[in-house]
């Protein structure tokens, strides 16, 4: 089993008898070699991610990895490749939970219309790449996702990419803060667009910044899909809610 330490900390109660690689952050190529190395000797391999394995993380620098070496990759239910046209390796991408919707559910319902997910990390994407992501998003009014806010090296990207976005956005517009979702020190917080530079982030932290349509209820963040612009919406409906407010 490979995985970057924290991500290992986190299921050690699975853990047995298996042989651990172990790697810090940063380390990704060396943890996906490893594995590889493993999987081509004989040996079958769990890489462990955060989250989903295909979204922001570790599948597709495993395919890229299998693309440069020549490798043949192929599903549990698909035939094996015939061996002569170079080494073949069974791949079985399982799929998670993505901070973007464990996130959301903690704040209500903020993508149930459009939205765009962007890094703020430009470890491996130009920042110009990036800002002009931001901007297309912003000005196309998205519901924004920001990953990777802030870490101990990257400071100033988040205080750029709110005024990348509010050159389209309300200061007042509705931002849904959420840290450690699903795990132990859980935080969610909900702000306005001018309050999010002095927020609490970082690396374990995601961002929903609302389009125009967002808005706080109650305790929730709620983007409209339409459905009151041609429905009519009451009370008398098919849906029952248990409820202990009475």
């Amino acid at each position: 089993m490979a995985g970057y330490s924290r991500y290992l900390e986190l299921i050690q109660p699975l853990l047995a008898e298996q042989e651990i690689i172990c790697s810090g952050m940063t380390q990704e190529v060396e943890r996906v070699q490893a594995a590889l190395e493993r999987c081509l000797a004989g040996r079958s391999c769990a890489l462990v991610c955060s989250g989903d394995p295909g979204i922001y993380a570790l599948a597709g620098l495993v395919l890229e990895s299998c693309e440069k070496k020549g490798i043949q990759v192929f599903r549990p239910q698909d035939p094996r490749p015939d061996t002569k046209h170079g080494p073949c390796l069974q791949l079985e991408i399982i799929p998670g939970i993505p901070a973007l919707s464990a996130g959301a559910s903690l704040l209500g319902a903020p993508l149930t219309h459009d939205f765009a997910a962007v890094s703020l990390s430009d470890l491996l994407t130009p920042w110009e790449r990036i800002a002009a992501r931001l901007e297309a998003a912003a000005k196309a009014d998205f519901v924004i996702v920001l990953y990777n806010p802030k870490s101990g090296k990257r400071q100033w990207q988040l205080g750029e990419a709110i005024r990348i976005i509010g050159r389209y956005r309300d200061a007042g517009t509705v931002v849904g803060i959420v840290t450690r979702a699903m795990r132990r020190g859980q935080s969610v917080q909900i702000l306005s667009l001018s309050e999010l530079e002095a927020a609490d982030v970082d690396m374990q932290t995601t961002v929903f910044i609302g389009s125009s349509q967002s808005r706080q209820y109650m305790d929730f963040i709620l983007t409209p899909r339409g459905y009151a612009q041609k429905y009519r919406l009451s009370d008398e409906t098919g849906i029952r809610f248990e409820t202990e407010c009475l």
